[in-house]
């Protein structure tokens, strides 16, 4: 795979490298100095207002037209020539409900909201990317359209879906997007083929039957034992009904029932999250978990009701697409800028774009060197070394135009030889 330097893919002044060269040493410390303004000022899913204002401020000024999502927050910004592929670059713009618990300039002002996944790097680095691809498209050098889509509400989640509604991929050819990975150290991007992340859902049962004292368990439905055998025995029926491989894992995080030590209630409930890699078992999940739960319950004589919450679906990278970004990194990172990545149970709604499109998610490596490990995700004191972003900026676009040069390429080479 060829790729973005190549005759006919020469940025103004010379290879792809020096330019983004230039492009940083002008422009890293305002975008550093954006990713800690938003970082002190973060916003909930589909509350993003001041985080679009100020990247439809910023866009603007570089001479692009950024469109505002029907909901008001988030917007789609098209860079480039209106003839030829398309390629979209995807950031999620919104923060987590957490407490910022690091002792930094920059630490949030809004109690208990953080940015403690990285949204606020993601969206930084695709700012950078269209200030690049403007100055370039204004001199006739991007080879096609760079869609940059910053989506809200990725953790509510629903953003992704919004774009989608809005027809924020409609004629996109292939998406990319990064996601900040603590494990990694600041140069270095993971690459999967295949499930990266999982599908996420809830689950809600309420259990209900003939409450009474548990003297005399014989004569109710004896209700919290009933409970334990559902709690236990679905997951354990799950893991024999289901594929293996597509790691279909059921975990509960809550069960309440009764409130004294002497009486059997007439209700109670267990909540908790399905976790899936494979898509097929994902779409199938709702369906199995209610007759398991249905089989259960009848022999306990309860009556149990499942409220099955759809998440996201998995995210599947595609081989092509995770070569794109491999081609990239080798071209402005060099050869080891590249590492295999393991699978995640955790969930990410970019995988809704990939049901429609193909495409890829990395993670981008944000440890300073030897803290690799040192700040999980979702985490009051996750941070991360900046000089991430802008190497984050390199990748992305020489991510868009291996991409935008591969889908010219395709689409004039012959499709086979002329008849004899």
């Amino acid at each position: 795979m060829r790729g973005p330097e190549f005759p006919g893919n020469e940025p103004v002044g010379g290879g792809l490298r020096p330019q983004l060269d230039s492009f940083l040493a002008e422009h890293e410390n305002d975008l550093i100095a954006f990713r800690r303004d938003m970082h002190m000022h973060p916003e909930l899913g589909f509350a993003e207002h001041r985080t679009t204002q100020r990247l439809i401020e910023v866009l603007t000024a570089a001479g692009l037209r950024p469109k505002r999502l029907p909901k008001g927050t988030g917007l789609i910004c098209d860079v480039g020539n209106g003839d030829g592929p398309v390629v979209g670059l995807r950031a999620d713009i919104d923060a987590l409900p957490l407490a910022d618990e690091k002792d930094v300039p920059y630490r949030s002002t809004v109690p208990g909201v953080c940015h403690a996944c990285g949204h606020d790097v993601h969206t930084t680095i695709l700012l950078g990317v269209g200030q690049f691809f403007a100055r370039q498209a204004a001199a006739g050098l991007v080879p096609g359209r760079v869609r940059l889509i910053f989506q809200p509400a990725e953790e509510t989640p629903g953003g992704a879906l919004d774009v989608l509604a809005a027809g924020g991929i409609a004629g996109v050819d292939r998406i990319f997007a990064l996601h900040c990975d603590p494990r990694l150290e600041v140069g270095r991007l993971g690459l999967r083929v295949g499930p990266i992340t999982a599908a996420c859902d809830k689950v809600n049962v309420r259990v209900a039957g003939p409450g009474g004292h548990t003297a005399r368990p014989h004569l109710t439905a004896d209700l919290v034992y009933a409970l334990a055998k559902i709690v236990t025995e679905l997951p354990a029926a799950l893991s024999r009904r289901v594929d293996p491989r597509s790691s279909l894992s059921l975990v509960w995080g809550r069960v309440s029932a009764g409130s004294v030590a002497n009486a059997i209630p007439d209700d109670g409930i267990a909540q908790g999250t399905v976790r899936c890699l494979d898509e097929e078992a994902w779409h199938s999940a709702p369906e199995l978990m209610k007759t398991l739960l249905d089989s259960v319950a009848s022999a306990y004589d309860v009556k149990a009701e499942l409220d099955y919450v759809r998440g996201v679906p998995p995210t599947v990278n595609e081989k092509t697409s995770v070569d794109m970004f491999r081609t990239a990194v080798g071209s402005v990172l060099g050869e080891d800028g590249a590492t295999g990545t393991p699978q995640s149970l955790g969930g990410e709604d970019f995988g809704w774009f990939l049901e429609s499109i193909p495409g890829a998610l990395a993670r981008l490596g944000v440890a300073a060197p030897g803290m690799a490990g040192g700040y999980d995700l979702h985490r009051g004191t996750f941070d991360v070394d900046e000089r991430s972003i802008g190497i984050g900026v390199r990748i992305m676009v020489a991510t868009a135009l291996t991409a935008l040069w591969e889908s010219r390429a395709d689409a004039t080479e012959p499709i086979g030889e002329p008849a004899a």
